[in-house]
């Protein structure tokens, strides 16, 4: 029986692509040569902040972030960056009677931004905030620490296969890809989310029928 649900932040609740176009306007490269570079490194299963240093050698990922808020243009996170299946989506699993949360790979920041969203979920905390990112077994404690019930009863829904299925299974979660964003489609119906995903799912208005059978 599922009685809470975890949700990975981007590509999963939002979509990314304001963000990445503005990191491709800050380091001044096209946005879709950024595009296409980002693609090649997901593709290769790799993390995507390694795209920068295709065009910045040495880039700090931190020192600059910080530099973009001390610039006035710093993380943003806005009701049209969600997708439009997340508010109705998340309330409907709260109306089934589960718990709902927010864990991703994200600044403290971000977690500010998205609580000013006034989502309806339970919790919401990023990396950022606990000190330990995904796929470490130490993100997936934090999570299990935040839900009311145990691993086996909670849901973590993501679209990486390495971060969110992968590494949530192997904490002992149950787990749904998304297939959305470039991750979730590339990596669909790759072997290891075949093995490790319970569902694969192409909206978040599928998880109340699949989680709560009427």
């Amino acid at each position: 029986m599922v009685t809470a649900v975890v949700f990975d932040v981007g590509e999963t609740l939002l979509d990314d692509s304001r963000e990445w176009a503005a990191w491709a306007d800050w380091i001044g490269v096209p946005r879709h040569t950024f595009s296409t570079v980002l693609g090649a490194v997901t593709a290769a299963g790799r993390d995507n902040a390694e795209t920068f240093e295709y065009f910045k050698p040495g880039f700090d990922l931190g020192r600059e972030r910080q530099l973009r808020e001390d610039a006035g243009r710093g993380e943003r996170i806005e009701e049209t960056d969600l997708y439009p299946d997340v508010r109705p989506g998340l309330a409907r699993l709260r109306e089934r009677g589960l718990w709902v949360g927010v864990a991703g790979n994200q600044t403290s920041r971000a977690a500010e931004l998205l609580r000013g969203l006034e989502l309806p979920v339970e919790r919401i905390a990023t990396s950022g905030e606990w000190g330990v990112a995904k796929p470490s077994l130490e993100f997936f404690a934090r999570v299990i620490d935040m839900v009311p019930d145990s691993a086996g009863h909670t849901v973590y829904v993501g679209d990486h296969r390495d971060n969110d299925v992968v590494a949530a299974k192997a904490a002992g979660l149950r787990t749904a890809l998304i297939r959305r964003g470039p991750w979730g489609y590339l990596w669909a119906d790759d072997p290891l989310v075949r093995r490790d995903a319970d569902w694969v799912i192409d909206s978040l208005h599928e998880l109340p029928d699949l989680l709560v059978p009427n």
